[in-house]
């Protein structure tokens, strides 16, 4: 076989490979899970009832973390943010403190609302 014959039949078969590599490639596993916390989010912006939110959102996380992963930064806040909002200064104090544990640079942000709430 000459050489020029030969190159016809490299390009195909490397453009082939390349292919079949590419299907195989799986999709990156994602830092935090998400669930339906960004509608949550948006639920709250249009109105809609804190203990509503307080129970997607906590069915969520649950859901998170049988899948054995994270919640994304902020979820524990504006769970914190619902529960003091309806009155219950315990739980939010608690979701802020899981918040602060969680995401270091969150600290002062939550320092500022544990503050605010644990008075």
């Amino acid at each position: 076989m000459t050489a020029k014959r030969m190159g016809r039949h490299v390009l195909p078969v490397a453009l082939l490979g390349g292919m079949l590599l590419t299907g195989c490639n799986t999709a990156p596993k994602t830092l935090y899970q998400w669930g339906g916390y960004q509608q949550q989010v948006y639920k709250h912006f249009q109105g809609d009832a804190p203990e509503t939110q307080i129970a997607a959102l906590e069915e969520g996380f649950q859901k998170i973390r049988a899948n054995g992963a994270m919640p994304p930064p902020g979820y524990h806040a504006h769970l914190g943010m619902l529960y003091a909002g309806i009155g219950k200064g315990d739980q939010a104090v608690q979701q802020f403190n899981t918040e602060k544990a969680l995401f270091p640079e969150s600290v002062a942000y939550m320092d500022f609302l544990l503050k605010k709430y644990q008075q």
